[in-house]
């Protein structure tokens, strides 16, 4: 029974040995896929009999034992839309089925992912080098994300349409020493079709700390004349203002209107009407704030621009596309302006080391693992993003070498067992002769 039972443990030996080269070599065969999770060989013996007096051989199975909580090196990639998690987590991510009229059809299944070289495909959806398809939460127009639904992130918003402008901020110094000729200087706005007009701002001199604005636009189609108002600084203002600032904005036009105060660190603004052939546009134009040595001043100095925006935006034709660290995708356009089309969660679990592997680095769970909770990045434990960068392989070749040498040493000592209880059981059938 010993011999017989010294030869069965040898050759599960054997058979365990060849598993964790089996292991081994798999590991260093992905060394450089991206987001791998190396396996370990843990060894359990089962015993046939075991006393004080007495013990007879078993047999040792060899059983995976999975890193999938270790993290690997993070390095900086090329790619703008690679992500790496730094800590725990996963990506969610899909796996298509099928195509109907050329657009992907998604398996129902969950798909767990730390394979973050992601990039756009032809169709505007996020895949990584396995082919699994980043989902994520939509969001509103404002950017806030729905997070009870998640989906594959697809870009296919284009165009960004242009925004009539609303408000021109304009902040300049008015000299205190009255001019011969009235002061001239343009601003500009965009109108509901993007399209971009000259607004002339002219200011006259009238008596001491007071000046008149003459708005002009000439391509309004009612007239080139906008309004004038009267502009009021220091000691001409009721009440008055510090010297040089601006205290008070009257005017008896109509197509004007006014601030309805005048308090210190009151808006110092008033609104015009202009219409480019889609309809009036009402249009503010800030001085900066009363009582403030903000915005329009008057001091002994030149005339001089110090500032010069307004808030509207032409059409604008889709640039490129970034990753931000709150998970936000946000699609870039050449018109300056940008805008969040999804949101990245990161999925936690339990016992992620519990987790089913699939190809392509990929996992299911399962009920061991514990259910996916699905959450912001850099909460509640799943890591944060790290955009611009990958997470390589967690397996360390130097390690794997050595687990080799001791492994093949091992499976070599397993076979002279063999090789011995064969020799034994053929001494013990040669007894007879």
């Amino acid at each position: 029974m010993s011999l017989f039972g010294s030869l069965t443990a040898a050759i599960s030996g054997l058979t365990s040995q060849s598993r964790s080269l089996g292991n081994i070599s798999d590991n260093i065969a992905n060394s450089q896929t991206v987001g791998y999770k190396r396996v370990d060989t843990n060894f359990i013996s089962y015993i046939t009999s075991s006393s004080q007096t007495n013990n007879l051989p078993g047999a040792t199975i060899a059983m995976p034992s999975y890193t999938n909580t270790i993290q690997g090196t993070i390095e900086q990639s090329e790619d703008p839309l690679a992500m790496a998690i730094g800590g725990q987590g996963f990506f969610s991510v899909a796996q298509a089925k099928g195509t109907v009229n050329g657009q992907p059809i998604f398996d129902e299944r969950q798909f767990f992912s730390r394979a973050g070289d992601f990039t756009r495909d032809s169709d505007g959806y996020l895949t990584n080098s396995s082919g699994y398809y980043l989902k994520g939460w939509p969001v509103d127009a404002s950017g806030n994300p729905d997070r009870t639904s998640i989906e594959p992130i697809r870009v296919n918003q284009q165009v960004f349409n242009p925004i009539a402008t609303k408000q021109i901020d304009f902040s300049a110094n008015l000299p205190a020493n009255i001019p011969a000729t009235p002061i001239t200087t343009q601003a500009q706005l965009y109108d509901t079709l993007g399209k971009l007009h000259t607004v002339n701002l002219t200011f006259t001199p009238s008596l001491t700390n007071n000046w008149s604005l003459r708005v002009d636009v000439p391509d309004d189609i009612n007239g080139v004349t906008r309004g004038t108002v009267d502009l009021q600084f220091g000691n001409s203002a009721t009440p008055a203002a510090p010297d040089g600032t601006i205290g008070g904005i009257t005017s008896t036009d109509p197509t004007i209107t006014l601030p309805t105060t005048n308090a210190p660190g009151d808006p110092a603004a008033f609104s015009f009407s202009a219409d480019f052939g889609q309809g009036p546009q009402t249009v503010s134009l800030s001085l900066g704030q009363f009582g403030k040595a903000l915005g329009l001043t008057q001091y002994s100095a030149e005339f001089s621009v110090r500032n010069l925006t307004q808030d509207g935006v032409p059409l604008g034709a889709f640039s490129s596309l970034s990753m931000r660290t709150n998970g936000d995708v946000a699609v870039n356009y050449d018109n300056g302006q940008s805008r969040v089309i999804a949101r990245v969660p990161l999925v936690a679990f339990n016992d992620p080391d519990k987790l089913q592997r699939l190809d392509g680095q990929a996992f299911m769970r399962t009920p061991e693992s514990g259910e996916a909770r699905v959450t912001d990045a850099a909460s509640n434990g799943v890591g944060k993003l790290v955009v611009g960068s990958i997470e390589r392989s967690n397996v360390d070749i130097a390690s794997e070498f050595s687990k080799l040498i001791v492994a093949q040493r091992a499976y070599t000592a397993n076979t002279k067992v063999v090789t011995a209880t064969d020799e034994l059981l053929q001494d013990t059938i040669n007894m007879r002769r």
